[in-house]
Parts: structure tokens; C-alpha cells; sequence
């Protein structure tokens, strides 16, 4: 309430923390005005200066602009108005900078040449529909249209990432390394076999229940050998690679014989590598799934395991 108390100017500097610089300016721009003058022409500020002046220090330290604040300030928009379009526009300016904070980030740890500084910069600025191009290109290269027609849809959304509107920068780093790995052509052709082996595993029809994951057999046998810090060249890992084939023996409705041997050899070598497991990773970062098990340490122990006991 305004008891005709007034302030010169430097009284309302030192009241409000602002310089008298300061203060006139806000003042010849209209945002906060004299309610008098002296006959010298000294300006004189009532209360209410007082309140408006440190509603204005507050949106500035904000950001906004002093359009706003004079409009706001002379109520023309409202306080929730304008605080809803200055989030908006922060939240974009905060998906950029934590766009190029996940660029420099991967850079640093990198040393890349120009070149692959500017692949990183051109991968982390992707649109979210050429986001979904690239994905979709990389999922076509190692998927082929039978996968798709029958019925392996699943696996290929399984193995999307979707990173959201509002990434953090640890998914904007993995989304980055991910669209790197994805474009690499050895890396294309590793998925490529690893899918063709999965899907071969997968129900041929519908209401055919699905057969027996060997992977997944593979990596409990082997999780607890390597637990129990058996080598997988030593005998006492004869019984682990006896009970792992019998097991995938059944899974695939084969005989435990020198061949399945083989085979297990041959599928557990292809799925093999830390690539693998690197994009896997990966993809529950971006997609903020649970951290998968990483298979690389016991697909080796079971692949050095098999060949110890073929050698004997």
C-alpha cells in the first residue's frame, strides 16, 4: 500500500541492490517510473518501485528480455505466461547444448580426427526421423525380408534404440557411439550372422512354442563355472561342457554327438565379441532398459572350453 513515502534515486539503489545506472535505465525504458519529481528534477520513486524493481532483478537473472519484463511488469501478461514460454524455450536450449556437451565429451575421451569430429557432430544432430532412417537402414542391412515375413519382427524391435525427446547427455553419448557402430560395415556383417543364427532358433509358425535359448543355456553353465573360477581347459570343466551340450543337445532336438559339438562351436564363435555386447549395452542406455549381463567373458569360457575337450 502506498503511504506517499518517496525515495530519491540512490535511496532506492541502495534498497533494492541495483546501481542508480541501472535503475535509470530501467526507468527511461519504462519500466519501473518516477512517481515524482522535485523542482530541481530529481527523480523520486514511492514503494511500489521498490517490489517492481526486484520483480524485474529476478526475470532478468531468468533471462528474459526487457520487452517482456516491461510488459509483464505493466500487466500485460501474466507472470504463468510468460513462465511457461521462457521454460519452452530453455528446454530447447538445453537439448542443444547437452547435444554438443555429449559431442565434446566423446571427442575428449577420443582424440578423433576432423573428420569423425564432425561425423559425432552430424550423428548427435540427427532429426528424430532421420534418427529412425539410419536405425532402420542398419536393421534392414542384417535382417533379411524373410526374417521380417516370418514373423522375426520382435527380435528387430528388440534391437531398435528410441532415444527420447528429452535425452540425458549419457544417452545422447551412447546414441552417438551406437549410430557410429551401426555404420560400420564389419561390424553390419558380425549382426548380420548373430541374427541369422538367432532367428534360426525362433518358432516357424504361429502357436509353435519357441525352442530353448542355446544362449541362454550357454550363459548359465558358463556363469557358474567362471563363478566358481573353474579353467576352461582343465578337467574339472569336463562335467560343465558335458551338462552345456546335453542341454543344447535338447534345446535344438539334436543328438550329443561330435557334430552338435561343432555346431555349438561354430554359433557360440559367430555371437562372440565385445562389439556385440558394446551395442547391446548401448541400446539399454538410450532406451533406459536394465544393463544387460555382458555374454563376451563366458561365450569365451565356453568357446575355449569346447575346444579344449575337441583337442582331447
Amino acid at each position: 500500500m502506498d503511504d506517499g513515502t518517496q525515495y530519491p534515486i540512490g535511496e532506492l539503489a541502495r534498497r533494492t541492490g541495483l546501481t542508480v545506472k541501472k535503475i535509470r535505465f530501467y526507468s527511461d525504458r519504462g519500466i519501473v517510473t518516477p512517481a515524482d519529481r522535485t523542482p530541481a528534477g530529481y527523480r523520486r520513486y514511492g514503494p511500489q518501485a521498490v517490489v517492481r524493481l526486484a520483480v524485474v532483478r529476478t526475470l532478468r537473472e531468468l533471462g528474459l528480455g526487457l520487452d517482456v519484463i516491461r510488459r509483464v511488469t505493466n500487466q500485460e501478461l501474466t507472470l504463468a505466461q510468460v513462465a511457461a514460454e521462457h521454460a519452452a524455450a530453455l528446454n530447447v536450449q538445453i537439448s542443444v547444448l547437452r547435444l554438443r556437451q555429449a559431442v565434446l565429451t566423446t571427442a575428449a575421451r577420443r582424440e578423433p580426427t576432423f573428420e569423425e569430429m564432425e561425423r559425432m557432430h552430424q550423428l548427435a544432430t540427427l532429426s528424430r526421423t532421420e534418427r529412425r532412417r539410419l536405425i532402420s537402414e542398419f536393421l534392414d542391412a542384417i535382417f533379411d525380408d524373410g526374417h521380417v515375413m516370418s514373423g522375426r519382427a520382435a527380435v528387430r524391435r528388440s534391437m531398435t534404440p528410441e532415444l527420447p525427446d528429452s535425452p540425458t547427455q549419457e544417452q545422447v553419448e551412447a546414441w552417438v557411439e551406437l549410430a557410429e557402430l551401426s555404420l560400420d560395415p564389419g561390424f553390419r556383417d558380425a549382426m548380420r550372422g548373430l541374427v541369422a543364427d538367432h532367428v534360426a532358433d525362433l518358432p516357424d509358425g504361429v502357436g509353435t512354442p519357441p525352442r530353448p535359448d542355446v544362449f541362454a543355456v550357454t550363459r548359465e553353465r558358463a556363469a557358474a563355472a567362471v563363478s566358481s573360477g573353474i579353467s576352461p581347459d582343465s578337467p574339472q570343466a569336463d562335467p560343465v561342457v558335458a551338462t552345456l551340450t546335453a542341454e543344447c543337445a535338447l534345446a535344438v532336438g539334436r543328438a550329443d554327438d561330435a557334430q552338435l559339438q561343432d555346431w555349438l562351436l561354430h554359433r557360440l564363435e559367430s555371437a562372440n565379441g565385445a562389439r556385440k555386447d558394446r551395442y547391446f549395452h548401448l541400446l539399454a542406455v538410450i532406451n533406459d532398459w536394465p544393463a544387460p549381463e555382458p555374454l563376451a567373458p563366458l561365450t569365451d569360457w565356453s568357446v575355449q572350453a569346447l575346444r579344449a575337450r575337441a583337442a582331447r
